[in-house]
């Protein structure tokens, strides 16, 4: 299939259908007694779905979706596409406020929800604009089931062939770190283009193993909902997690070749695995020790003597094989995109036997923009450019992004818009440098560094990454800005005792430059959560938030 031909993701999906075993498994949720869909299943879904819509709206309308990942998700998605509306994929965690900022800024006709949970979180903020809710489990208002719509006659097979790759085929509100989340449009050839970049990359990776992906990242992320066209692309088997907390069962039964996550995710992994490491002892404490270590000498191409290479071939069986089959046995790449992955946990993860693979993007480039290849990793970077972009570095060292995968604009945004997108060019507002393999490396972010009292330009995540790297810190927040010295909020489970924290910071301090070392803490035991605000949806920390929070203690350490 040449994707650089097709006209739309809608397209893309029936091409497939004409190339697959229409009895071939395709979707399942890994929830009990949830069936598992074929490509005909889905097929016929869609189809029913599109008719439905397409009575219900005029062409362009916004169509929301609020709900958790299941199979009904990618079909809805699709079929608002085929009958001619836009998809407006929403987070199930946001707050009232942003529910209703979203609802009265694009103006939905129809909103899909999933059940009466997620109703609820939007109920009082529904106008008489809205023609229609469907609904995928029975709920408490006048809404049409999904089940009823299935169990219909098929009336007429749509396929959308008026649509072009400038159209808007979705509008994904960024989680945003301050203030409202802000709409980008994304067209079909955006998100067509991003998927034909990536391919390059898992063509390396299918060619060992049917594809099988595991999806947990919430489909309304931008990363994961342009995974799901690419999961299309490749005839890969789709299984829907149950829930974070069990990811790791899951994988088990799924048995998945490719898992993508954020760095949050991996960083849990790494606490996991090391705290299981700390309790051997003995030759199964030796192994592991050269496990790690002929782990990244290989990573770094660094050559094994003969010796060296039979104690490898024993780690590889007695400790990564072990390792892997904890996550079904079958992992190619863990793919690790959303946020900065810190190095040590690249490493170590590569080295016990779990390839992860750490990418670059942002909602604005459909989303992403560059990844590290399974036969080249540099964990210190994030890969080259997909050759279907074009990135640049400017003067002052911000990293500019050209290329079709670049948004349309922000909705009902143009000066927001105009700031960012300059002579075609998506000024990122990241830090970076290309080295000599052509791979990108971030620095830093312009908007989240700290200029301290002398000027210095400080990056509060690289410490806040180290920091918690300890067992003993679930999170951590830098502060400092206009300040002459750094101070920090750790958060830590309650029996932690402040000298443990005290000693940590210590030898933290021992690896950091003047400048960045931590001078004073205070130890809070309120974690940073979706559900407090100071978290965005894809984990990464709201400064604003945290700092009005904490404003006032913060400022008694100076």
């Amino acid at each position: 299939m040449d994707i650089s031909k097709l006209n739309s993701l809608v397209e893309l999906y029936f091409k497939k259908t004409e190339e697959v075993d229409n009895k071939r498994p395709f979707l399942k949720w890994l929830k009990p007694n949830k069936p598992t869909y074929t490509w005909e299943d889905v097929t016929i879904r869609i189809f029913k779905l599109s008719s439905k819509i397409k009575s219900l709206i005029n062409e362009g309308d916004r169509c929301l979706i609020l709900s958790e990942n299941r199979p009904y998700w990618l079909m809805t998605d699709i079929a608002i596409m085929n009958a001619g509306g836009i998809s407006v994929p929403i987070f199930t965690t946001y707050s009232a406020s942003d529910y209703e900022y979203i609802l009265n800024d694009c103006k939905p006709s129809i909103i899909f929800v999933s059940n009466q949970n997620q109703f609820n979180k939007i109920k009082k903020f529904i106008n008489s604009d809205i023609k229609k809710i469907i609904s995928f489990e029975k709920i408490d208002t006048n809404s049409l089931l999904i089940n009823e719509i299935i169990e219909e006659e098929m009336n007429e097979k749509i396929i959308n062939r008026n649509l072009k790759r400038n159209m808007p085929a979705c509008i994904i509100y960024t989680s945003g770190t301050s203030g409202n989340p802000k709409g980008v449009v994304l067209s079909h050839g955006g998100i067509l283009s991003n998927c034909e970049g990536a391919l390059e990359l898992l063509e390396i990776l299918i060619k060992k193993k049917d594809p099988i992906f595991l999806t947990w990242l919430p489909l309304s992320h931008s990363y994961e909902h342009t995974v799901q066209f690419i999961q299309i692309i490749i005839g890969a088997k789709i299984f829907y997690a149950e829930s974070l907390e069990k990811l790791i069962p899951n994988m088990g039964v799924a048995k998945p070749t490719i898992m993508t996550a954020v760095p949050r995710f991996y960083q849990n992994l790494y606490t996991k695995i090391n705290m299981n490491f700390d309790k051997q002892s003995g030759i199964k404490k030796y192994l592991i020790f050269k496990t790690l270590f002929f782990g990244k000498k290989t990573l770094k191409k660094e050559k094994l003597s003969f010796v060296e290479k039979i104690i490898n071939f024993l780690c590889e069986k007695l400790v990564r094989k072990k390792i892997r089959e904890q996550f079904g046995g079958n992992l190619q790449a863990f793919v690790s995109g959303g946020g900065a992955l810190d190095q040590n946990i690249g490493e170590f993860l590569n080295a016990a036997g779990l390839p992860t693979l750490q990418g670059y993007g942002l909602t604005e480039a459909s989303p992403v923009v560059s990844c590290n290849l399974p036969d080249l990793i540099k964990v210190e970077t994030v890969g080259p450019p997909f050759r279907t972009n074009k990135v640049r570095i400017a003067e002052d060292g911000e990293i500019l992004i050209k290329g079709e995968n670049v948004m349309l604009g922000y909705w009902n945004l143009k000066e927001e818009t105009e700031k960012v997108i300059k002579n075609g060019w998506l000024h990122t507002g990241d830090i970076g440098e290309l080295d000599d393999n052509n791979y990108l490396k971030i620095t830093d972010r312009k908007k989240d560094i700290i200029v301290n009292l002398g000027g210095d330009n400080i990056s509060p995540s690289k410490i806040e990454n180290i920091l918690c790297l300890n067992e003993y810190i679930k999170q951590s927040f830098v502060y400092g800005d206009k300040k002459n010295y750094l101070v920090a909020l750790i958060v830590c489970e309650k029996e932690i005792k402040n000298e443990q924290i005290k000693l940590i910071i210590e030898n933290t301090n021992k690896s950091l430059t003047l400048i960045e070392k931590i001078k004073k803490f205070l130890l809070i035991h309120e974690e940073f959560t979706i559900e407090n605000r100071m978290l965005t949806p894809t984990l990464k920390l709201k400064r604003k938030e945290i700092i009005k929070n904490y404003k006032q203690q913060l400022e008694n350490l100076y």
